[in-house]
Formats: C-alpha cells, sequence, structure tokens
C-alpha cells in the first residue's frame, strides 16, 4: 500500500490501515465459527462479507478475526470455548468487556488495529465500547447488508465499527455502507443543539454510583457548552418489555436459525446460550406476528416524541464493568446480561441509530453516553456525536 501511495495509485487515502473483525463475517477460505466449536469442521466461505469486501477494496488491512460471546447471544462477552478477553480498565481484576463483540472492543483499547468490525443486535457493539472505553457505532439497520454475516436475529441485526473516535467509525461505516468517498462529519457546533433526557425512566433508573457521578458530570459540562438538555416523557418504553416477554425476536429467529445444528451438535454450545436460544422454541406464530405488530405500533409512536431532539441520550450500560467472577452463577449471568443489555436494545427495536462515546476521565472506570438519532438520521447522529465528544475533550 505504501508502494500503491508512492505512485499515486493508493485505493484510498485509508489504505494500508490495519482493523479487525468479528468471528461473525465470512472471509472466502475461513470456516466463519462465530465463537463456537460447533462450527467446526463448517465448510469455508465461499465469499467474504460484502462490508468487508468493501474495506478491502480501500485497502484497508485485515489483521485478524476477533473473539465473541458464542453466536453472538449475551452482552457479558463470556466465551468458555476460546476463553473472555478483559476489559481493559483493572485487568488485573478480570473485568467484562462487553459483548457480543467483546474481542473488538479489547482489540480497538489496546491498539490492535483502528478499528475492529463488530455487530449490533441488542447492544453488541455499544456495549463492549462503554466497558473498554472506546467508540462504538450501531447504524440504521438497513444502511449496511448483513450478507455474509452469520444471523442472530435478522430483524435485529446491524453491522458496524468500534474505533477510537467518532470519526473513525464514521469513514470505517460510510464504506461498510458503500459510499465512495468517505469522510468524518463535518464540523458542528454543540451550541443550540437538542438532547432529549427520557423522564423517569428506566433507561436511567439503577445506575452504579461511579456511572450516575459520570452521567451527571456530562451532562453539566454539555450545558456548559451550549447544548439544550431536555427532559421529555417516553412512556413506549415501558411497552417494548411487554412485547418481548414471550421471547422476542432474538430467540425466535435464532432458533430458526440453529435448531437443526442444536439437533446435531447441541451438547458443543455453551449451556447458557443453548437455554437461551432454546427459548425461542416455545413461541408459536401467532407471538411472533403479535411482536411484529407492536414493534411497528411502538415505532409510529415514539417518532413524534424524538422528532423536536437532535439525539436522544442516557448511559450506554448503568453499571461499570463488573467482574468476570460475578456472572459464573447462572442467576447472576442473565441479571447482568439483562443490565447491560437494558439502554442499547431500545435503538434494535426501534431501528434507530446509535452510538456509545467514552465520557469518563482519565484514570476512571470506564462509562458510555449513549446517544440516539432518527431512523435513517446516520449523518446527523455522527455530526452531534462529534460535537459532543469534542466537547467533552476540552
Amino acid at each position: 500500500m505504501d508502494a500503491l501511495r508512492a505512485a499515486g495509485r493508493a485505493p484510498s487515502p485509508f489504505a494500508g490501515i490495519p482493523i479487525s473483525i468479528k468471528d461473525l463475517y465470512d472471509e472466502a477460505g475461513v470456516t466463519t465459527r462465530s465463537g463456537s466449536v460447533a462450527r467446526n469442521g463448517a465448510p469455508a466461505a465461499k465469499a467474504t462479507a460484502p462490508s468487508v469486501q468493501r474495506l478491502i477494496r480501500a485497502g484497508f488491512v485485515i489483521l485478524g478475526r476477533t473473539n465473541m460471546v458464542e453466536f453472538a447471544f449475551s452482552g457479558l462477552g463470556v466465551n468458555p470455548h476460546y476463553g473472555t478477553p478483559r476489559s481493559p480498565w483493572d485487568r488485573a481484576a478480570g473485568r467484562l468487556p462487553g459483548g457480543s463483540s467483546s474481542g473488538a472492543g479489547v482489540a480497538v483499547a489496546d491498539g490492535m488495529g483502528f478499528a475492529g468490525l463488530g455487530t449490533d443486535t441488542g447492544g453488541s457493539c455499544r456495549i463492549p465500547a462503554a466497558l473498554c472505553g472506546v467508540v462504538g457505532w450501531k447504524p440504521t439497520a438497513r444502511r449496511v447488508t448483513i450478507e455474509g454475516i452469520l444471523p442472530l436475529a435478522p430483524s435485529l441485526d446491524s453491522a458496524g465499527p468500534l474505533a477510537r473516535s467518532v470519526a473513525d467509525c464514521a469513514i470505517v461505516d460510510g464504506y461498510m455502507a458503500g459510499e465512495e468517498y468517505p469522510a468524518p462529519p463535518a464540523p458542528l457546533s454543540l451550541k443550540g443543539l437538542r438532547l432529549g433526557l427520557p423522564r423517569a425512566s428506566y433507561l436511567t433508573d439503577g445506575m452504579d454510583a461511579t456511572v450516575g457521578a459520570v452521567f451527571g458530570r456530562t451532562l453539566t459540562r454539555l450545558s456548559a457548552a451550549g447544548a439544550h438538555v431536555v427532559e421529555f416523557d417516553l412512556p413506549e418504553l415501558a411497552e417494548i418489555p411487554v412485547a418481548n416477554a414471550t421471547g422476542g425476536f432474538a430467540a425466535s429467529e435464532a432458533w430458526a436459525w440453529h435448531h437443526r445444528l442444536i439437533a446435531e451438535k447441541g451438547e458443543a454450545y455453551d449451556p447458557r446460550i443453548l437455554k437461551r436460544i432454546k427459548r425461542g422454541e416455545l413461541m408459536s406464530a401467532a407471538d411472533y406476528v403479535e411482536l411484529v405488530d407492536a414493534r411497528a405500533r411502538i415505532i409510529v409512536a415514539v417518532a413524534p416524541r424524538t422528532a423536536p431532539f437532535d439525539a436522544v441520550i442516557c448511559p450506554t450500560c448503568p453499571v461499570v464493568p463488573p467482574r468476570i467472577a460475578e456472572v459464573e452463577d447462572e442467576k447472576d449471568y442473565n441479571r447482568i446480561n439483562m443490565t447491560l443489555l437494558r439502554n442499547t436494545s431500545v435503538g434494535n427495536f426501534l431501528d434507530r441509530c446509535s452510538i456509545s462515546i467514552p465520557c469518563h476521565a482519565e484514570g476512571e472506570a470506564p462509562v458510555g453516553l449513549m446517544l440516539t438519532g432518527e431512523h435513517m438520521g446516520d449523518a446527523r447522529l455522527f455530526a452531534v456525536a462529534q460535537a459532543v465528544e469534542a466537547a467533552l475533550a476540552a
């Protein structure tokens, strides 16, 4: 790539930049294991996922594949087959990296590449970003093709990058989406921007002391920089858990993909992941149709409530990275998993773009600030996020 650049023939300004890809993306000639030993012996992929191929054409160099939660079905980052990567914060104590794009978050935080490709079905780019202290991006789902990516729940699956800045995420996302000349967001002033904070909602309930203090300090800094932080009602948030009560899209759609492999190799699965997938077996066709209808109704109801704002804000995760040892018991595993997924999964259900950016001070435990935009409002959200990032760095 250096030789091509010297000859004026580099395929893009970013040729030669190293990145990693999650073990969920197809690469021609490589078996997509998805963090599972149940996929050992599966045929190698015949083609590279289009989103990855677009980056390769632009000259990005794929360093390797990153670890992940088995079949992407958890927000913790635990993998009993290949080991659990540790959050860079308090590594000696062994903290959760967040999932399911666990290896991507750790690789970016440790400087192993400028970006890591992840996927996000309920927060799997944004949770590891928050727990590892980097930026994680979830696009509006249909902007980036999920062809060539082993699915979890196609109704919710999104493909996006983790990186160390908003601008880096925007460039990688642009190539993944098929843009010809991606560029960082145009400079935008934070002054006058309206940031919506849902009032009396579970998005801000139950924060631990560290997250609560950092989030409060962040709101103060954004207001001082000229942003208008406006509380507003979003009662439809309470309807989402009700709609998902029978299992949701993740369980039902995962079961549809996995049931044959489970019949053949179910004993090779992490038992905790297997149990979550098999929940989909209990969902009826009526349950699924009612879920689809409820989602459509909630999306329509929420749209006018968030339209007046440049972004909706809340903590990405309500707690700092828990210790890996805390999730050894299955009940604790499930409880902490749902805690980490609680806020991020809303953006997937509502089919919005969303980003997590670090808002803690150097040396503090990592805390992510999540900004969520409108459906297909990706370019605007990148610009808002970059303005927020600049204000927090000032």
